[in-house]
């Protein structure tokens, strides 16, 4: 557990301050048809102060978490501060107050796992799999932890002590078609909490393994989808990776500064009223969200950001700066992954909110179109134009799913889309098993329900 050797020093900030010690943990092992091709531990820590002065922020961060250490980071923040303040000269007033406080653990920290519990593991599924599935050409099952523990002491907002663990297992199955084309489909499993609580034993994935397993086998005898506009019901994995990717990104308020397709929509229509969609910070619908976030690393005591309501767009997500630049209050969105990370506005748990719709009427109510189930690849803009690779997905045919397609792709703009969803799930699925890549690597969950939609599909 990392020793407070921050606040003695909150008593000598002299302009707004933020001083962070962090170690991220990680563990990783990687078996291949039979063979342990990756067994990698790290650990990266130290201790990062970022200092704003008159519009400006001067930030320095060093590996050595000593006494010394700080002291010499916090000083070299200071006067990178003063320098890009005397040669940037943007004479902006301080930063608003923030609401203060002391938010500590709300997950204790404990004595490392042993590397072999996840080379056990993830062996042990291997195995499973190999003994079970006799129509594969390839497996591969990774194991990964990571836990991230930070010490924050701020000027000005909330002090804090934070620890989240999350811990993943993969799974990679490949099979091959009659005429030798591969197909894939992965899973991942697992999230918040310690390796051994989450993976109490290999034997818990088999079910969920099954459904792989046969969704692979139907994947194989798959056919081409017809290319071109269909309605399509999106399963609440890809709706929570649209809501991340498409949307989410537009709304984040340094991107709306840059001029995402967003800037202009405030309070405009932006999706149908059934589309209600929140950045959440740490409990949503009354449960805990995947990875909940109390204060983000400006010491804001983190709120839902509340995006899209019926269908218009109602907020952005902020951090200190641009919610001075909106003249509006920091959502606490600011987040950063590594000790030498300067804190971006990031999302939390970003999800579109469920419906009333049953799933079996969403399906029985399209004549022909497709199921779209699982995404692979895909990429964004700020104008919210979107392409998935689709992975798994299903036809529609008089109200039945029908076979399973072959890999393809969707696309669409996010905002155009979304005033098409007509139905809406009642229930919600949570994923936080990847990470968002912008600028640098950030956990992050997203989820939803299931939604029906027009879209554009791929054909051969």
């Amino acid at each position: 557990m990392l020793k407070d050797l921050l606040s003695v020093h909150k008593t000598g900030f002299k302009d707004y301050t933020e001083l962070r010690a962090q170690v991220n943990n990680t563990k990783r092992v990687v078996m291949l048809a039979g063979n342990m091709v990756t067994n990698v531990q790290s650990s990266e820590g130290g201790v990062s102060a970022r200092v704003y002065k008159g519009g400006t922020f001067g930030f320095a961060s060093g590996a050595e978490y000593s006494k010394q250490g700080v002291e010499k980071v916090l000083s070299a923040a200071t006067d990178n501060a003063i320098f890009m303040d005397k040669h940037v000269n943007r004479s902006k007033p301080p930063l608003p107050s923030a609401q203060s406080g002391n938010f500590g653990l709300t997950i204790t920290p404990r004595d490392d796992i042993p590397q072999s519990m996840l080379i056990d593991f993830a062996s042990t599924v291997d195995s499973m799999i190999a003994d079970k599935y006799g129509k594969l050409s390839s497996r591969s099952v990774i194991a990964n932890s990571l836990d991230i523990e930070k010490l924050l002491v701020v000027s000005d907002g909330a002090d804090s002590h934070f620890y989240q663990p999350r811990s993943l297992v993969y799974v990679f199955l490949t099979a091959e078609t009659d005429d030798g084309v591969p197909v894939e489909l992965f899973k991942s499993f697992g999230g918040l909490g310690h390796f051994d609580e989450i993976f109490p034993n290999p034997a818990s994935l088999t079910e969920e393994l099954d459904i792989l397993y046969e969704s692979l086998m139907k994947k194989r005898e798959g056919i081409y989808s017809n290319a071109g506009l269909h309605k399509c019901i999106l399963h609440p994995d890809l709706a929570g990776m649209l809501a991340h990717e498409a949307v989410g990104h537009t709304v984040e308020a340094d991107i709306v500064l840059g001029g995402s397709v967003a800037a202009n929509n405030l309070n405009k229509r932006v999706a149908s009223d059934l589309i209600s969609m929140t950045d959440f910070a740490h409990t949503a619908l009354g449960k805990p969200c995947p990875l909940p976030v109390y204060v983000d690393d400006e010491g804001i005591i983190a709120k839902d950001a509340v995006l899209i309501e019926n269908g218009i767009l109602k907020s952005f997500m902020y951090n200190r700066e641009t919610a001075q630049h909106f003249d509006t209050a920091p959502t606490g969105n600011a987040r950063a992954f590594a000790f030498s990370d300067e804190p971006l506005i990031r999302m939390r748990n970003t999800a579109i909110l469920p419906g009333e719709s049953k799933m079996d009427d969403m399906i029985a109510s399209i004549d022909d179109g497709y199921y779209i189930v699982k995404t692979g690849n895909g990429q964004a803009d700020t104008t919210g134009e979107f392409t998935f690779s689709v992975e798994l997905g299903y036809e529609i045919k008089n109200g039945k799913l029908g076979k399973a397609i072959r890999e393809t792709n969707i696309s669409g703009v996010a905002f155009e889309m979304l005033k098409t969803v007509d139905m809406v799930s009642d229930d919600m699925n949570w994923e936080c098993g990847g990470f968002c890549g912008k600028k640098q690597a950030m956990t992050a969950g997203m989820g939803g329900p299931a939604i029906r939609c027009e879209l554009n599909i791929g054909g051969r």
